[in-house]
């Protein structure tokens, strides 16, 4: 018998692995999301008790969506609703996959993923609804980490997600990509969420990893597939770019010992210049569409200006601060205003920095984040304000929910409170 902890805790390691595609499974074989979604709790709850008696199966996502299956065959059964493709259904699956023998090969339809993401994204869904839903079902996160991702109340993040199975079950949404011409009316979505899903890969909102590779790696998969979908839409190339970009650093960006590396510590050997190349080229695909650039290719250029530097001193951070303006220009973002601030400090000093701090700190956006905090103890420690620095270092301690974050800012506050060590590092970027 497997204890009811390595149970557990196997089983969320591959609901973050493979829930966009068991659920995405699910989907296609019932035409529902939301009751999709529910299958696939009920299959988890399931796996809990039969695994710690059974062990866990070679294949756990085939596992998981045979027994979603089943379970939605019951359902049909009770209601009395099994039409005949139903009942097709349910004799190959009775035939051919029996729980206690789920076949090894676990060969998800990649589409089934995509059609998960334009289903969640459907127009009848608000934005924070459509965000809240496809993080859940696509990135596998739970509300709480979505709830700290957005600096809202879990309650909230609650609400919204099954309010927005509700309306989807309510406007007999179905699960497609849909035609060409309604792109459009979900494109803004699908991209928010999309690189929302890579953020999470890229720095956990929570747990203890510095790094998911298997969850941005898949957010970096849905964005090729919509260039593919969509090679005249400058904003997916953009998108594309950023993700290839960033994703060129992971090499470099976690220790041996999976502490993250900050960017002016990185080996920048370490660097896969083949995923520069291809991002490098993407952003170009995008500018030579000539309808100028987007949020997702002006952060690319940004990270393009990274890439291209041999050094943190090497970098064009006056073109950084320009970039970023340009993006601000675009609509008022608080992180955005951050990282402009330390690209201003970079290039003009941390005074000057720091009052842009200041303003977003004023203005509460961030007040449940620990970057506002964190950025300021790094300039306050660069202007030579010790204790005003290990004050707000302290405060991003308290704030921070991912473990290794957390590890990194009492580093930070240790060094401050060495006989004024500097301690004027970036976040990991």
């Amino acid at each position: 018998m497997t204890s009811s902890a390595e149970v557990a805790s196997r089983l969320e390691a591959v609901w973050r692995r493979e829930s966009a595609r068991v659920v995405g499974s699910l989907a296609a074989f019932t035409g529902d999301l939301g009751q999709a979604e529910d299958l696939a709790q009920e299959a988890l709850a399931q796996a809990l008790s039969q695994w710690e008696r059974d062990g866990v199966p070679t294949s756990p996502g085939a596992w998981l969506t045979a027994v979603g299956k089943r379970r939605a065959i019951d359902g049909w059964r009770r209601r009395g609703r099994l039409a005949e493709r139903e009942r097709t259904l349910a004799r190959e699956l009775e035939q051919d996959q029996q729980e206690s023998t789920v076949a090894d090969e676990w060969e998800p339809i990649d589409d089934d993923v995509l059609r998960l993401v334009f289903t969640a994204c459907h127009p009848v869904l608000s934005r924070e609804a459509q965000i809240a839903l496809t993080l859940t079902v696509v990135a596998g996160l739970s509300t709480t980490e979505i709830a700290r991702m957005f600096l809202v109340p879990v309650p909230t993040v609650q609400q919204r997600i099954v309010r927005a199975k509700k309306t989807l079950a309510a406007a007999k949404v179905p699960f497609e990509v849909p035609d060409s011409a309604e792109w459009q009316a979900r494109m803004g979505a699908v991209l928010q969420v999309i690189y929302l899903v890579f953020t999470e890969g890229y720095a956990p909102t929570s747990g203890t990893a510095t790094l998911r590779r298997d969850v941005a790696g898949e957010a970096l998969r849905l964005g090729r597939v919509l260039a593919g979908l969509l090679p005249a839409d400058p904003e997916v190339w953009g998108l594309v770019a950023l993700m290839e970009l960033q994703a060129a650093r992971f090499p470099a960006r976690v220790s041996r010992d999976g502490a993250p590396i900050l960017l002016e510590d990185q080996d920048r050997t370490r660097w896969d210049r083949n995923q520069i190349r291809l991002g490098t080229a993407a952003l170009e695909r995008s500018d030579a569409l000539g309808r100028g650039r987007g949020p997702y290719a002006l952060q690319a250029a940004i990270a393009g200006c990274h890439a291209v530097a041999a050094s943190v001193a090497d970098t064009d951070w006056d073109q950084i601060v320009s970039l970023y303006q340009a993006l601000e220009s675009l609509g008022r973002n608080p992180v955005v205003a951050l990282n402009r601030a330390i690209a201003v400090a970079m290039a003009s000093g941390p005074e000057e920095a720091l009052a842009i701090v200041d303003e977003v700190a004023a203005s509460g956006a961030l007040d449940r984040s620990h970057l506002v905090p964190s950025v300021r103890g790094e300039l306050l420690t660069r202007l030579g304000h010790t204790e005003e620095a290990r004050h707000a270092l302290k405060q991003a301690v308290s704030l921070a929910t991912n473990d290794r974050q957390r590890e990194l800012l009492e580093s930070k506050v240790a060094a401050v409170s060495r006989a004024g060590a500097p301690a004027g590092r970036r976040e990991p970027r």
